[in-house]
């Protein structure tokens, strides 16, 4: 090792809390990652990446018929028992086992349309599948990785989450206003709560099965059943893209935590405080999955447009240096003794993507409007993907988001890179491609802001920069 490399590895180390160095050695920290299909691999005691395990080619090469690999890696369980990951992959369809030990992929089951979240069983014999794009919940033998049945649901299953006995499988829906409650041992659905919306991704049982908590990423909203009485127990507003919620014990005291995408913040609650909010953790851009280490001490979070993990010292509410991993991190795991020798990188390729991602923010321009808008640019290969998340606009309205050349108003549309229409709600998340990074390097471009222009009136109401 060279004297800059022994060099960062010192500073990597030192920036973790020093129990942390022998306490989590077997440990590691997971993420599944949308763009570039790939299984980053973080080390905790040392707050470093290992490196990738590769599921399929990154964008655009997936725009093409996908005959090997697997696209669009979203979503992430780890089964301790038998040091196994389960990752689902929404474009592909399909569910792959891997190694903890080996980083290798042991198999991969295809499932029905657009499957979104896997969740293992308490005994880990099965893992349910939420298979988002039909209506059922796929239900995989865990021993000879094969479905074994179908269970229906609610159109859209979000993700499931069981009561720690495993007798109640929770399945939150992404398309339903709805809650389902399933008996594990028949199969059948128990009962059907209504809920504040219907876009639930995410879902998750106190470690005592007193609470579940799901989120509602399209109204920022959390809400909380009581598990002993079915019945919902509290709604709460966390704030635009809520995405995930976790639970684990602080100091012996179950706290509940929050990603809130939109403010790039991670919400404490106190349960017994009737879920009171205790504190508020400022994290990088768009933060998505989280979990905890089992002691409580430490959380994870994965950044969907930072393109990073981002580690917090719960005991101090501070947190680490983050860490660099594959583009567009969607699901994070924190695996408990993962590996046996900790020195064991056998199987990761490093990190290919060099090219740091570009957050870029669109601010209103009128004083009283409500309307804001997030990019997250990453050359892909000889283009740009550009992801774009506008909230506060004219419910079904037409934008076009463009360059110009202008340095003041009135602004002109001099380059195109997207128009879209709003939902009901006044939102828009999605993606297009173009030669953002190209246009604006060049030596000699003399394109100087970003805009969000109103189709209909043709009035600017984004900009970003003053």
């Amino acid at each position: 090792m060279n004297q800059k490399n022994l060099l960062l590895g010192l500073l990597l180390v030192s920036s973790v809390p020093s129990y942390a160095q022998s306490r989590y050695a077997h440990d590691r920290v997971y993420t599944a990652n949308q763009v570039s299909n790939t299984v980053s691999v973080i080390d905790p005691a040392t707050n470093r990446l290992l490196g990738e395990i590769d599921l399929g080619k990154p964008y655009p090469n997936v725009l093409s018929p996908l005959y090997r690999g697997q696209a669009l890696v979203h979503g992430l369980r780890y089964l301790a028992a038998k040091r196994l990951l389960a990752v689902v992959s929404i474009g592909s369809n399909a569910l792959t086992f891997i190694s903890t030990q080996t980083n290798q992929v042991l198999k991969t089951v295809y499932v029905g349309r657009s499957p979104h979240e896997p969740t293992f069983t308490p005994n880990g014999k099965q893992v349910w599948v939420s298979v988002r794009g039909e209506a059922y919940i796929s239900v995989i033998d865990v021993a000879s990785m094969t479905e074994v049945r179908q269970v229906p649901v609610a159109d859209g299953p979000g993700m499931v989450s069981f009561s720690p006995d495993g007798k109640l499988a929770y399945v939150c829906s992404s398309f339903t206003p709805e809650l389902d409650i399933v008996n594990t041992s028949t199969y059948q659905i128990i009962k059907k709560i209504p809920v504040v919306s219907p876009f639930s991704p995410n879902i998750f049982t106190s470690p005592q099965g007193e609470w579940v908590a799901f989120t509602h990423k399209d109204v920022g909203k959390v809400t909380v059943l009581n598990a002993k009485t079915q019945r919902i127990a509290k709604v709460i507003n966390t704030g635009a893209i809520t995405n995930h919620v976790t639970f684990t014990y602080l100091a012996k005291k179950l706290r509940m935590l929050v990603t809130v995408g939109g403010e790039n913040k991670v919400r404490v609650f106190d349960p017994a405080q009737d879920f009171h909010q205790t504190d508020t953790i400022n994290v990088g851009a768009l933060p998505h999955g989280l979990w905890a280490a089992p002691d409580g001490n430490l959380l994870y979070v994965g950044l969907e447009y930072a393109d990073q993990v981002q580690g917090i010292d719960l005991e101090t509410r501070q947190p680490l240096p983050p860490v660099k991993i594959g583009q567009s991190p969607q699901a994070l795991v924190y695996a408990e003794n993962a590996v046996s020798n900790v020195g064991n990188q056998v199987n990761l390729r490093p990190l290919s993507d060099s090219t740091a991602t570009q957050l870029i923010v669109l601010n209103a321009t009128g004083q009283d409007s409500q309307a804001q808008g997030k990019l997250a640019v990453r050359p892909i290969g000889l283009t740009d993907l550009v992801e774009q998340i506008f909230s506060g606009l004219q419910p079904n309205s037409s934008y076009t988001l463009a360059f110009s050349r202008s340095i003041q108003a009135p602004y002109a549309i001099d380059y195109e890179i997207n128009q879209f229409h709003t939902d009901e709600k006044g939102r828009y998340m999605g993606q297009s491609t173009g030669l953002v990074h190209s246009v604006q390097d060049q030596a000699t471009s003399t394109y100087q802001h970003i805009i969000l222009i109103d189709n209909r009136t043709n009035q600017l109401l984004l900009l970003d920069k003053p």
